[in-house]
């Protein structure tokens, strides 16, 4: 079989950073790991092709190539994955269409020939039959919902399909799932709440393979909640500690955690040991009410400000996302929000609207309450897919006069300057390269000389000169990340959030009108 697996492209988003990739010499953020992952577990006998519409156009020539096309994405994928499904079939090709966008909203992909939910491993016999049509195979291709696969027997990710240095960082996974349960959150519902682990030595293998590929720099642990086992965490953290010592430290690491990793000082001590140097962390929100109501209650009574300061000067950058438009949120949550992220060292904070996944405990009680609109695209910049409690046209404003401030010049720059003064050092030191010499240069043209903070760029340069070439690297980063932040909210998001606004603001004497009929 002669097989293609294409990896739709996303649209310009914050975590894109589309207006960044220029300046360090990258096409695209992440390469899609899920695509690499399944490509293991397919027979060796077949011949495999990836295309990452990010990097590389999709031709009729690679399509009619193919015996069969495997697309997979997210749900704000959603239109490029159509469109490349359309092209395949109008070409005579098989399609099968498989990932979390598929998994959570099924119904929208009538289009492909196969529609395959939930977790390929153990279950990849039945995409191999629908593939090479050994037998006939229904269009959902289902898995057993309450039985979820073990990762311990997960073959290395074939990665020598990507083209590793077009990215600004690769993607491995440890484990999956998530001992918590947030209302709005739709991992536990695709990976449930016990968090199932890799071995360290199947870690450590993936590494060799990077390694042995070429790939030099930051390395992403895609984990939805990296310290969910933290006793198997903590034993991981050895063994890539000594496996970074014994190779010449090349990698640097990121992933996601729940706050409760500022009240584990030997597990932020073990990860700054093994080379992270950030996190992402989901702080949500400075309402206690909202947390309640929401589940995540491992925040309640937590003082934010201090776990994230706690973090950081462990040597972790912590990536904050906060969230507003809870049933709780009044008006008052958009000048708490700002008051919390005031200088507080998270340069980059993603405040996104409330959104009802499909799936998710939140879509089923908007649906029961009868505020649920329509099924969720993924993007967050647009008029909530449900009814807010919260007078929509404002909540929608005030929103983007908030993002509108935290990625203006002063609340940013006011961050990285936090950033500098409370990161703790790294253990690790990776060795400093022509690369990151232009990068310099290109964060002091941009930053320095043709931004419009070119006072402020100054001012930060010279703080973090004071701590070392570390500093510098913070700085060069802070200014080349910012470029993107700053350029997307003022380009993307404000104007269509005032729009929104507007058209919610149009449809309340019609909304009126119907409630008046209804009495």
């Amino acid at each position: 079989m002669q097989v293609l697996l294409v990896h739709p492209e996303f649209p310009i988003t914050y975590w894109g950073f589309q207006h960044s990739l220029p300046l360090v010499e990258k096409r695209a953020s992440l390469p899609p790991l899920s695509l690499v992952t399944l490509a293991a577990l397919l027979p060796k006998h077949w011949e495999l092709r990836l295309i990452d519409m990010n990097i590389t156009p999709l031709t009729d020539q690679a399509l009619q190539w193919a015996d069969a096309v495997l697309v997979g994405g997210m749900l704000i994928q959603l239109p490029s994955m159509l469109q490349v499904l359309q092209r395949a079939k109008s070409l005579g090709r098989k399609t099968i269409v498989g990932g979390p966008a598929c998994t959570t909203s099924p119904h929208l992909f009538a289009e492909a020939d196969h529609v395959f939910l939930g977790e390929a491993e153990e279950r990849q016999a039945a995409l191999v039959a629908a593939v090479e049509g050994s037998r006939p195979m229904p269009h959902l291709l289902e898995g057993l919902p309450k039985v979820r696969p073990s990762l311990t027997h997960v073959p290395v990710p074939r990665f020598e399909l990507l083209d590793v240095n077009a990215y600004c960082s690769m993607s491995i996974q440890y484990s999956r799932g998530c001992p918590y349960s947030c209302e709005f959150c739709d991992i536990i519902e695709i990976f449930g709440r016990v968090p199932r682990v890799k071995s360290a030595s199947q870690v450590l293998a993936e590494l060799d393979t990077l390694y042995a590929l070429g790939f030099r720099g930051s390395v992403f642990f895609v984990d939805d909640n990296f310290i969910g086992n933290k006793r198997a965490v903590g034993e991981l953290l050895l063994q890539v500690t000594h496996w970074q010592a014994q190779h010449g430290n090349p990698f640097t690491f990121y992933t996601e955690a729940s706050l409760n990793l500022a009240k584990e000082p030997d597990l932020l001590a073990a990860m700054v040991n093994a080379g992270f140097c950030s996190v992402f962390v989901g702080i949500e929100s400075p309402s206690t009410k909202a947390l309640q109501q929401s589940g995540k209650k491992q925040n309640v009574g937590v003082d934010l400000r201090a776990a994230v300061r706690t973090i950081t000067r462990a040597g972790l950058e912590v990536f904050g996302g906060f969230i507003v438009g809870f049933d709780s949120d009044s008006e008052e949550i958009f000048e708490e929000q700002r008051a919390l992220l005031e200088n507080l060292p998270v340069p980059l904070a993603m405040v996104g609207l409330l959104m009802a996944l499909p799936g998710t405990a939140l879509a089923r009680r908007l649906a029961t309450e009868g505020r649920l609109r329509q099924r969720a695209s993924g993007d967050q910049f647009g008029r909530p897919n449900f009814e807010p409690t919260l007078s929509e046209s404002t909540l929608l404003e005030r929103y983007a006069l908030l993002m509108k401030e935290i990625y203006g010049t002063s609340a940013y720059y006011g961050r990285c300057e936090a950033l500098l003064d409370d990161i703790g050092p790294p253990s690790v030191h990776t060795p400093t390269t022509w690369a990151d010499i232009r990068y310099v240069l290109r964060s002091m043209l941009y930053g320095g000389l043709l931004g419009h903070a070119r006072i402020r760029y100054w001012r930060l340069l010279f703080r973090g000169i004071r701590r070392g070439l570390f500093g510098l690297r913070i700085v060069t980063t802070m200014v080349i990340r910012g470029y993107h932040l700053m350029r997307y909210t003022e380009e993307h998001l404000v104007p269509r959030m005032q729009a929104a606004s507007a058209e919610a603001l149009a449809d309340l004497p019609q909304l009126r009108m119907l409630d008046t009929a209804a009495e």
